[in-house]
């Protein structure tokens, strides 16, 4: 539906992208600046394509631009004026959206495009938008064992040096508003799902007056527990009502099974094979759980999320033939995200639950955090990468106990888990002495000294407020 709009396109990989945008055409559209032509009608359509040039990092022309992709599906009805733009961001971060052109028609269709114009940009580090490479890969991240997606993300961090404060929330949204102005749009209608839910309240935030609704889909609380304990509630909840509706198995003997078995992982791991072989830990079985448990499950649910019950009580027999299976078509699953992005926005745009010049190791300071933390007794789990979503019995925040748990309350962010919603609402800091008061994408675990604490945050903290 988008050949001819912006070359490149239609690349099957992320690494075509990446050359598309590095061609010799794409180097003239950096020269000339934004750029916009017709492409040709489409399922009643005429989709317009183009860039608008942006600097990595404002105020620092030295670091570099990137250029932001778009594409603007015009209204079927062409013979009236447009009834508004729809913005939509479908989740991430990382994750392109003019490569999905048609889903997100789909989405949002219903007759709205009748009489709507549909916005589509890819956010920067993404698809068309000067795609990030800073040598995270994106399939085997998840399974990578936890020093080695530390080491891939210091990396990263030490590769992109200065240029790491461009990938940001905050900087994102502007590029958004940047289009808009470009094309001469008064107001969006924004549409958020999932990380959408994040990023486009950070938008109607920073450009009140270029918002006329906002719809989100799954939305991020704005006030939440940095232990992510609710994760592991919804893992436990989602194998308790398979069992219920299904009547195939008990729900309760289900999560005891969990339990056990996270135990187990937790000083014997399960080496699993298969095109990518990795070693099943506590924390690995806990992140492939929440991601089955948790993605698509009210539209288009993973049939291998049904499995569980099963691998478990068989896994709890001394068969663990299932419950490799289970992980090895799990972390098969294809990642639709930039992980290089979808680290680096994480690691700007989270405050690191400890300090990176603290003198003490980090479980020491993890286990001090726990015993202060309110509802310790029940268990945290965490988005991905890596981290565990269900926890076996006891404390701890799900990877292998309190003593290997690396993200709790500390100095460092000024906070405590939220234990009365609007308790904790502050005022941003454009310092690293308070983190502003924005909901998170995911705990950055493997964050350290090559994400200065400086550079970590600064443009979320210019969100003034998230208080509706």
């Amino acid at each position: 539906m988008c050949k001819g709009c912006v070359e490149g396109c239609w690349q099957p990989s992320r690494r075509h992208w990446w050359r598309a945008v590095r061609s010799p055409r794409a180097a003239a559209r950096r020269r000339r600046g934004a750029h916009r032509r017709g492409a040709p009608p489409s399922e009643g359509h005429v989709i317009e394509c183009g860039t608008v040039d942006r600097e990595l990092v404002t105020g620092k022309p030295e670091l570099g631009d990137v250029q932001v992709a778009y594409a603007l599906v015009r209204r079927a009805d062409r013979d009236a004026p447009a009834a508004g733009t729809i913005l939509p961001n479908p989740g991430g971060p990382g994750v392109p959206l003019i490569e999905h052109i048609d889903m997100a028609m789909a989405a949002v269709d219903g007759g709205l495009l009748a009489d709507h114009d549909l916005l589509l940009i890819d956010p920067r580090g993404t698809g068309l938008s000067t795609p990030l490479d800073c040598g995270v890969p994106d399939q085997d991240f998840l399974t990578l064992p936890r020093d080695q997606q530390r080491r891939t993300v210091t990396r990263c961090g030490e590769l992109l040096g200065p240029r790491a404060a461009g990938y940001t929330s905050a900087a994102t949204v502007d590029d958004f508003d940047a289009v808009r102005t470009e094309l001469g749009i008064p107001k969006v209608v924004l549409y958020g799902m999932s990380y959408g839910t994040y990023l486009l309240p950070i938008y109607a935030q920073r450009h009140p007056d270029s918002v006329h609704s906002m719809v989100l889909s799954g939305a991020y609380p704005h006030d939440f527990d940095t232990l992510n304990r609710p994760n592991a509630e919804a893992v436990s909840l989602a194998l308790q009502r398979i069992c219920d509706r299904s009547g195939a198995c008990d729900g309760e003997a289900t999560v005891a099974d969990l339990r056990a078995v996270n135990a187990r992982l937790r000083t014997d791991p399960l080496p699993v094979d298969g095109e990518r072989p990795f070693t099943l830990t506590e924390d690995k079985f806990g992140s492939l759980l929440f991601e089955a448990a948790t993605s698509g499950v009210g539209a288009d649910p993973d049939p291998v999320l049904g499995t569980v019950p099963a691998a478990l009580r068989a896994a709890v027999r001394g068969d663990d033939a299932p419950l490799r299976a289970f992980a090895a078509r799990a972390a098969a699953s294809p990642v639709t995200e930039n992980i290089d992005l979808y680290v680096t926005v994480a690691c700007n745009d989270y405050p690191t639950l400890w300090s990176p010049d603290a003198q003490h190791p980090r479980p020491a300071v993890a286990v001090r955090g726990l015993r202060g933390a309110p509802g310790r007794g029940r268990q945290c789990g965490t988005r991905r990468p890596g981290d565990s979503a269900a926890g076996s019995g006891g404390g701890g925040c799900g990877h292998a106990g309190a003593g290997r748990a690396l993200a709790v309350p500390g100095a460092a962010t000024a906070r405590q888990p939220v234990a009365d919603p609007g308790a904790h609402r502050t005022s941003a800091r454009t310092d690293s002495a308070a983190a502003p008061d924005v909901p998170s994408p995911w705990p950055s675990r493997t964050r350290n000294r090559s994400w200065p604490a400086r550079t970590h945050w600064p443009a979320a903290s210019t969100i003034s407020s998230t208080t509706p």
